[in-house]
């Protein structure tokens, strides 16, 4: 049902626009002017919305305090007029919010959501705004895990004080609060087609991190910075030179007409980085309908958890803590994919716990982690893989050839690179029947495996010619342990910086990698969108300090949510086999876009 424009009736108190006479007044006399009521049915969507979060009660017990005066103004009423004023105009405000609640809703709501009635002139709607927006910072001393006060410029010895007197137990306690808050709003944003996810989604993510402003100024940070920000609870974000891989080929030719522009300048942004978990089945191959129609197996792309934290500052550990509540609501685990910021993560705060939570990691790597990486009782782990450690050299350097420089001759083109890559397949150790409880793997020798023939391995010469003969390295000493035994047991910390779950570089790692990062940074530029929701912007979040941030940031993620999922749903077909609307023909690049390397092969027609 759509809104309508308020009417005179609808209005308790009428009159004309008095003049301000310069005080503040919150953007009254506009907001009255482009005043919309909200009818039953929206009210009750959004509020069945809020039930099925389950947080209004919890938060009413948490503010409610046992003497003074009562509130006028319920948690479940507050948290009903971010969701409206979230899916009006994609982000919460709450001169807004006030609006909505004292003179936007049928007054059964009104009476429901303990609001008393105000005059509608500007010194109503203050005392009214004034009753929202101290309930929302009562609701935010709950949830904030940062000790340093808002809205003010600290002297540093005074900021590092109230860090050094924080009780670190009552913050922790108050972060998972907030997580977990911010982790049942996207929770309810996909309730619709949870059904649906249960069914054909395997638990893959991409994870990644993209910066969003804040509503405050930075400040300097070199040895003659005197005072914090007013947002003490956010940093700097810097981008050198262009964010796009500048090694991955040019697929419309190699003059510089046909070249993309790249960004020259780096780019400076105070804010926060607001990590995502994105859904996306990478291995599911969509069922192209006839007419247009959707597929109900293909689930889109959907926030499913998200964390603020200060640019840069352990992504690893923000990661985990995302995909902790993610486990924790019930949902699988798959494939995941995250570029080099969490594989360069500590093994404790990333990589070991993203194993104990049961996903199958998908990496990319810098320049300076190519080749070997590692070894475990002889066998070399090469980019990700644990390999026989007399695999030749030139398949070891494949990767790091086709970053040499243009002028090296030994510099290969991206189709020597993927022949390489999957010459590699026979060297590898396979896996032999699954992890422990603990996760310990034993793999095989390839030779024993019989994917290669070795003189170390008698039995496996001349069983097959075309089997790849290993020339095992003269050494001095024994043969390693990989060459003395047919299998090793591998314990999860062995390699566990670099190891994934497929060989790097091959089709599976391809599709896997490229569609959940493809999925990622899609769902990053449809929430950036400035026709929406507009998520990088400052001005969509006004108030300070790292909990309002992620609150208002979970409304709006929500909406995204329910945006994606109003426009799927829209393609399925109605009572009269016609959908309400044609799946939209992509325009988005191809697969390999979002392969780092760029070298994913095209698929044919």
């Amino acid at each position: 049902m759509s809104d309508q424009p308020c009417s005179s009736s609808v209005n308790r108190f009428s009159g004309a626009l008095p003049a301000s006479g310069g005080r503040k007044d919150h953007g009254w006399g506009s907001i009255r002017e482009d005043r919309i009521f909200f009818h039953d049915l929206r009210v009750r969507r959004a509020t069945e919305f809020i039930a099925s979060t389950g947080i209004a009660q919890e938060l009413q017990d948490l503010v409610t305090a046992r003497t003074g005066r009562p509130r006028t103004c319920t948690v479940e009423g507050l948290l009903v007029g971010m969701t409206l004023c979230s899916r009006r105009n994609g982000s919460v405000a709450f001169n807004q919010v006030t609006d909505i609640l004292f003179w936007g809703i049928p007054e059964e709501w009104r009476r429901r959501f303990g609001l008393t009635d105000k005059p509608d002139d500007r010194d109503g709607f203050e005392a009214a705004y004034g009753v929202v927006l101290r309930l929302f910072h009562a609701i935010l001393a709950q949830m904030d895990p940062s000790p340093l006060p808002k809205n003010s410029r600290l002297p540093l010895q005074e900021a590092a004080a109230y860090a050094a007197n924080a009780d670190t137990d009552a913050l922790a306690v108050r972060e998972d609060r907030l997580d977990r808050i911010c982790g049942t709003i996207l929770q309810a944003s996909v309730a619709s087609i949870a059904h649906l996810m249960h069914e054909h989604w395997d638990g893959s993510l991409g994870v990644d991190a993209t910066v969003i402003a804040t509503f405050a100024r930075g400040v300097r940070t070199d040895p003659l910075a005197t005072h914090t920000s007013t947002d003490t609870d956010a940093g700097w974000y810097v981008r050198e030179g262009d964010h796009a891989d500048p090694h991955r080929p040019n697929p419309a030719g190699t003059g510089r007409a046909n070249r993309k522009r790249t960004r020259n300048h780096p780019k400076f942004l105070f804010g926060y980085d607001a990590t995502l978990a994105v859904t996306r089945n990478p291995h599911h191959i969509p069922n192209p309908a006839l007419h247009g129609l959707g597929d109900p197996t293909e689930i889109p792309a959907l926030v499913l958890g998200m964390k603020l934290g200060k640019p840069g500052h352990r992504p690893g550990a923000i990661g985990i803590k995302i995909l902790t509540d993610i486990r924790g609501r019930g949902w699988p685990a798959g494939h995941l994919a995250g570029d080099a910021a969490y594989n360069n993560s500590k093994p404790k705060e990333w990589q070991l716990p993203l194993l104990a939570l049961g996903y199958r990691p998908s990496y990319d790597y810098r320049s300076d982690q190519l080749g070997i990486q590692g070894s475990a009782y002889g066998a070399p782990l090469i980019e990700g893989s644990w390999a026989c450690p007399s695999m030749p050299q030139h398949l070891i350097d494949a990767t790091t050839d086709l970053h040499r420089p243009d002028n090296d001759p030994a510099r290969i083109d991206p189709e020597t690179w993927s022949r390489r890559i999957n010459a590699r397949t026979p060297y590898l150790l396979p896996a032999k029947g699954h992890p422990d409880e603990e996760g310990h793997q034993r793999r095989m020798c390839p030779a024993a495996a019989g994917k290669v023939q070795c003189p170390l391995k008698p039995a496996s010469m001349g069983t097959n010619p075309a089997l790849p003969l290993i020339q095992p390295v003269p050494s001095p000493v024994r043969p390693p342990k990989i060459c003395e035994q047919t299998s090793i047991t591998l314990a999860p910390e062995f390699g566990a910086k670099q190891w994934q779950y497929y060989p790097y570089g091959g089709p599976q790692w391809q599709q896997t990698y490229g569609k959940l990062r493809n999925a990622v940074e899609g769902m990053n530029g449809y929430t950036k969108n400035d026709a929406h929701e507009a998520i990088e912007r400052a001005q969509n979040r006004r108030i300070r300090g790292i909990a309002a941030q992620s609150i208002l940031l979970a409304f709006q993620l929500a909406r995204a949510n329910q945006r994606k999922i109003d426009a799927w749903t829209d393609t399925f077909p109605g009572a009269n086999g016609i959908p309400r609307r044609r799946a939209r023909r992509r325009t988005t690049q191809p697969l390999g876009t979002w392969t780092p390397k760029g070298h994913l092969e095209q698929p044919a027609g």
